[in-house]
C-alpha cells in the first residue's frame, strides 16, 4: 500500500529499507543527523530591544493585574455606602476606549 504527504515545501526524505546495502535504517539516519545539530557550548541567544521590551511588559501587566489593597479599598467603600461614582469619568474612558477601537486615535 503507497501512501504520498504532501511535504508543504520541505525536502523529501526517503526511507530506507534492508536492500538498500549500507545497513543504515531510518532510526540510525536520524541520530545520526541530530547529533551533527545537538546545541553547542558557545550557543546564544541575543534579543533584539523590541523583544526586551515586549518581555518586560509581560513582566509588568502580571505583577500590577490586581492590587489587592485597592481591592479591599473598594471593598470597603462598597460596604459602607461610602463609594462615590464619577459619571464624567466613566464617560470619558468610554469615549476612549470607543475611539481606540474604533481607530480614530484621538484618545
Amino acid at each position: 500500500m503507497n501512501t504520498t504527504i504532501s511535504n508543504n515545501g520541505l525536502p523529501k526524505f526517503t526511507q530506507a529499507t534492508s536492500s538498500s546495502g549500507n545497513g543504515s535504517t531510518p532510526a540510525t539516519a536520524a541520530s545520526a543527523g541530530s547529533a551533527s545539530a545537538a546545541p553547542q557550548p558557545d550557543d546564544q541567544l541575543k534579543l533584539t530591544d523590541s523583544a526586551r521590551a515586549l518581555q518586560q511588559a509581560a513582566r509588568a501587566d502580571e505583577a500590577a493585574a490586581i492590587d489587592p489593597q485597592r481591592v479591599e479599598r473598594v471593598r470597603q467603600a462598597l460596604a459602607n455606602g461610602s463609594y462615590q461614582i464619577n459619571p464624567v469619568r466613566i464617560a470619558d474612558k468610554m469615549m476612549s476606549l470607543e475611539q481606540q477601537i474604533g481607530g480614530t486615535g484621538k484618545a
